[in-house]
């Protein structure tokens, strides 16, 4: 079903994408950390919420995006349309539905999640947090839109938006931060925004009669209970593997702010530049669903076998390509966000070893789970994810961070730990073949 020429024409535009988001990400960091640590560790807190609430909108763009691949699979292009339509349906209800009990409960939320932090931190945390709830149905519309086009194979879409998106927000930035000194309410305002614009985008293309998938005829809409079932196949179960995962996450970044503003911003940078040698296993993950999702519907599992060990191979050796010369440029990395002595120290620490732990075990621990859920396997994903992130991840940054005195590193030792247990058994899943006998549509 596939060659070289589609694995690169599909493959490129991601790489491309995410390392545009990433770059983007950096300089957007860059830019507001000149206002000072406390809007660096405000943003930063309030992305870590985001991202549980992101992560929501991306498990039901994950079982859409499935369940439309494995139709165009079996070249069913009417169910395919069909699911499109469910899936946005599904994404506009449940953002809107969040954003209207988050956003006059976004100061609280804040507290209950990190506790008893800074009170300039949690002031302009809730400055920040009301622009990025506002722009949620927008966000949700637009992920839903990218991960259909995915699915078609066409990948070139949602880099191009993206592209129109990181520019109004890189803008926006510049003008709101600089020019009219707004803070972190700039950068919220310049989010909102962009958000916006690559929203209103994507649901204008998706609508063409060309796409392979095509959301037309929307005043003639009706709920189809039967697959949106199907969507929730794959949806809730990746939606309570991500949302535990991020609330661990969540759980995890309390722990760094007992450690103080210094070790918050600088949590913050080691994430913001680590992410960078993520970018081919995230460009690996999106494609899977693609590949493997249209292999396995149309029945070809020894396609879908090959493709899958194919396509960790590319993961790794990219991502040990560019974890090789981060290792060695660290400091000079981790300079240019001008942050304390102490501060700069701990995040070159934490980046190095990262660099190292990413190469060998990062491509296994989430390009392999994909595979799965995109072959139907979300249950087995979502259980091994619960089982490494509360037993390894939670408790053993509690105890090396916290109970040892390891500080921010500790934390980190103990994603690694999830990630080795996590490798382990999705290697074993994959290689057994159970996958193969589930049934999605």
């Amino acid at each position: 079903m596939f060659d070289r020429r589609f694995l690169v024409i599909l493959i490129v535009p991601l790489v491309i994408e995410q390392l545009l988001g990433v770059t983007i990400g950096m300089v957007d960091t860059i830019m507001v950390a000149n206002v000072g640590e406390a809007a660096v560790s405000a943003i930063s807190l309030v992305d870590a919420i985001t991202w549980l609430i992101i992560t929501l909108f991306a498990s039901f763009a994950t079982g859409g995006a499935v369940v439309a691949s494995q139709y165009l699979g079996r070249r069913d292009k009417a169910s395919a349309n069909i699911a499109a339509m469910q899936l946005l349906f599904l994404s506009l209800t449940v953002s809107i539905a969040l954003l209207i009990i988050c956003m006059p409960l976004r100061t609280q939320i804040i507290r209950l999640i990190f506790g008893n932090i800074d009170t300039h931190v949690l002031h302009l945390s809730s400055q920040y947090f009301f622009y990025i709830i506002a722009s949620l149905p927008f966000l949700a519309s637009y992920n839903a839109c990218a991960a259909l086009f995915r699915s078609m194979g066409n990948s070139r879409v949602s880099l191009w938006v993206s592209v129109v998106m990181n520019a109004l927000n890189i803008s926006g930035n510049a003008y709101f931060i600089y020019v009219l000194k707004m803070g972190v309410v700039g950068a919220g305002l310049s989010t909102l925004l962009s958000r916006i614009i690559g929203s209103i985008i994507m649901l204008t293309l998706i609508t063409s009669p060309t796409n392979l998938i095509s959301i037309r005829g929307i005043r003639h809409f009706q709920v189809q209970k039967e697959m949106i079932r199907r969507i929730f196949r794959i949806g809730i179960p990746n939606g309570i593997e991500g949302s535990v995962f991020q609330i661990g996450k969540l759980i995890v970044q309390g722990f760094i702010t007992m450690f103080g503003t210094a070790a918050i911003a600088a949590n913050a940078i080691a994430s913001s530049v680590t992410s960078f040698i993520n970018i081919p296993g995230g460009a690996i993950i999106l494609a899977s669903i693609t590949i493997i999702g249209q292999t396995v519907g149309a029945k070809r599992y020894d396609e879908a076998t090959y493709w899958g060990k194919r396509l960790l191979l590319i993961s790794y050796v990219a991502m040990t390509s560019l974890a090789i010369p981060t290792y060695f440029f660290t400091a000079q990395i981790v300079q240019v966000f001008n942050l304390s002595a102490e501060a700069t120290a701990t995040a070159i620490t934490v980046i190095r070893v990262t660099m190292i732990m990413s190469a060998l075990l990062w491509s296994p621990a989430f390009a392999l789970p994909n595979f799965l859920r995109a072959s139907g396997d979300a249950k087995y994903t979502m259980g091994v994810s619960m089982f490494s992130m509360w037993l390894f991840r939670v408790a053993a940054s509690y105890l090396l961070a916290i109970y040892l005195g390891w500080g921010v590193l500790g934390v980190w030792v103990g994603m690694y730990i999830d990630w080795a247990c996590r490798s382990t058994l999705f290697a074993v899943r994959f290689a057994g073949g159970k996958w193969k006998q589930i049934t999605l549509i």
